[in-house]
């Protein structure tokens, strides 16, 4: 079987982190035999260069995946009514979402019912959470058939650390350590918000740290936001851009993860967090609570400090409530082999 994918996200020099889920489903698809080509473009005539560079090759898909409602998808219902290749699209995107709001506020009404058309000429749309899904319908956006998709944990997120209690206590000076992990985008991530949170918790006890892992467009602004709250000495750890391997490893070194978005559709750091074993604390937005139940974590209202800062309370006095194995087995579910073998599935459905 062959399979193109046409994304507008994708690694590369300029931005290694980009797009890097759908990387991970283009390794999940190919590790079930699947061959993959990636048409990696955010502009048609690009995406048409690169498309008649595989024509010349000799190259012809047997099914089109289309990762977010776009402009290639001008390509992929081109080869659907010339060739009669189905598609299929993957939808990531949070600019549905109520609390986004970028796809109304951004497309007119003409390009709406473009998107309109190429949705619902598709032979099944992916979202990556039933609350996006929600969020599309109510967007205009229509088809016959639906089905959730999960984004994909590399391996070793689910490989068990040995003495990692040791390694806890050497790292961290016997303190519990609360965990964020973000692209320092303070419209969706409210790394403030966090940071607000944990001063108030900071001055009802200090034994704990939050340890801030990541890099992005707000962090400069964000690290001297948090120098204005005069933190005690070693509440706070920055450790910049780390590689996947090295969030693993914080991961494990860490008691709870947390996450206080404004909207969010299914963060990948969640699913990792899951197959980590590691209770998380989130705001209930997006398709986040699909995700965290009251085994495996915290929900709070999104943009609640105070909320936030009681649940924070509560995890550092209740970790023992949470069992690590059981959360691990709701991570399974985000595994390279699950998520591999359900697209595989799907593109057979369609073919």
């Amino acid at each position: 079987m062959k399979v193109l994918f046409l994304t507008p996200w994708y690694p590369s020099q300029k931005d290694e982190m980009s797009g890097l889920f759908v990387r991970k489903h283009v390794e999940a698809v190919c590790a079930q035999g699947v061959e993959v080509r990636v048409i990696f473009s955010q502009g048609w005539q690009d995406t048409w260069r690169q498309w008649r560079a595989l024509r010349r090759e000799g190259w012809m898909p047997d099914v089109v995946q289309l990762n977010v409602l776009q402009k290639q998808g001008f390509l992929a219902l081109y080869l659907k009514k010339h060739y009669g290749i189905p598609y299929v699209i993957v939808e990531h995107w949070s600019g549905y979402l109520p609390e986004n709001g970028a796809y109304l506020r951004n497309n007119g009404s003409l390009k709406r019912k473009i998107y309109e058309k190429i949705a619902a000429e598709a032979s099944v749309i992916m979202p990556v959470s039933e609350r996006l899904k929600e969020a599309m319908q109510t967007c205009g956006i229509q088809n016959a058939r639906w089905e959730k998709i999960h984004n994909v944990v590399d391996d070793f997120f689910f490989e068990k650390p040995e003495l990692r209690n040791d390694v806890i206590t050497e790292s961290r000076d016997g303190r519990k350590t609360l965990l964020h992990v973000s692209c320092f985008d303070e419209a969706a991530k409210n790394v403030k918000g966090l940071l607000r949170a944990a001063k108030t918790l900071s001055e009802k006890r200090q034994d704990w740290q939050l340890a801030l892992v990541g890099t992005g467009t707000d962090y400069k602004e964000v690290r001297a936001y948090a120098n204005t709250l005069a933190f005690p000495e070693g509440t706070l750890r920055w450790t910049g851009e780390l590689t996947p391997r090295e969030v693993a490893k914080e991961m494990h070194k860490a008691d709870a993860f947390v996450l206080p978005s404004n909207y969010e559709n299914a963060p990948v750091v969640l699913s990792e967090s899951l197959a980590m074993g590691l209770p998380i604390i989130a705001s209930r937005v997006g398709g986040i609570p699909e995700m965290v139940d009251d085994e495996s974590g915290i929900l709070v209202p999104t943009r609640d400090e105070k909320a936030l800062a009681e649940a924070m309370d509560e995890m550092l006095d209740n970790l023992d409530k949470y069992d690590s194995e059981k959360i691990r087995l709701q991570g399974e579910q985000y595994s390279f082999e699950t998520v591999g073998k359900h697209f595989k599935a799907v593109y057979e459905s369609v073919l």
